[in-house]
C-alpha cells in the first residue's frame, strides 16, 4: 500500500511542481506589464483623431505599427491609381515613425500588406529589396475588397522588436 502512495505522489508531484512554477511564472509577467506603461506616436495627430486611431504603440521592447496608407498631411489620398509610388509613400511614413523610436527595417519582425490588387502589387513588390536589405520580417500579403477609402490601393501595418 505505501508503494502504490508513493508512486502516486511521484506522477502527481511533477504536475503540481510545473503548475506552481507556472502561475508563479505568470504573476512575475504580469507584474512586469503591468509596470510598462504604454508609449503612443501620431505621426498625424489630426487625421488620427478623426479616423479613431493612433499610428504607433510601444509597450516595453515591442512596438505595433497601425496600418499605414499613402495620404498627405490633411488625410487625402496621394499618388491615386500608381501603387509603386503609394508603397513607397507607406514606407517613407512607416520608416518615420520607426524613426521616432529609434528603429529602422532591421528591427521590424511582422508585416502585413493589404492590397486591393494584389497581381499589381506583385509587378511592383520587389521595391521591398530597398526597404528589408538584411533579412525580410515575418507577415502575410492579403488582397482585400476595400481599405479606408476607395483610392487606397496599399496598407501596410508593421510589429518591431526594440533590441537591448
Amino acid at each position: 500500500m505505501r508503494l502504490k502512495s508513493l508512486l502516486l505522489l511521484a506522477s502527481v508531484l511533477p504536475m503540481t511542481t510545473g503548475c506552481v512554477l507556472q502561475t508563479q511564472s505568470s504573476h512575475t509577467d504580469d507584474a512586469a506589464k503591468a509596470t510598462e506603461a504604454p508609449e503612443y506616436f501620431n505621426l498625424r495627430p489630426d487625421v488620427e483623431q478623426a479616423f479613431g486611431y493612433t499610428h504607433a504603440v510601444r509597450v516595453g521592447n515591442t512596438v505595433k505599427v497601425s496600418g499605414a496608407v499613402s495620404m498627405d498631411e490633411l488625410g487625402n489620398p496621394t499618388a491615386i491609381g500608381d501603387i509603386e509610388q503609394q508603397m513607397k509613400n507607406v514606407y517613407a511614413d512607416l520608416a518615420q515613425v520607426l524613426a521616432h523610436y529609434g528603429l529602422d527595417f532591421d528591427d521590424v519582425i511582422a508585416e502585413n500588406i493589404f492590397t486591393t490588387d494584389m497581381a499589381a502589387f506583385l509587378a511592383v513588390a520587389a521595391y521591398r529589396n530597398t526597404i528589408y536589405t538584411t533579412h525580410f520580417p515575418t507577415g502575410s500579403w492579403l488582397e482585400v475588397k476595400g481599405l479606408a477609402l476607395p483610392q487606397l490601393l496599399i496598407e501596410i501595418e508593421l510589429e518591431s522588436h526594440v533590441g537591448n
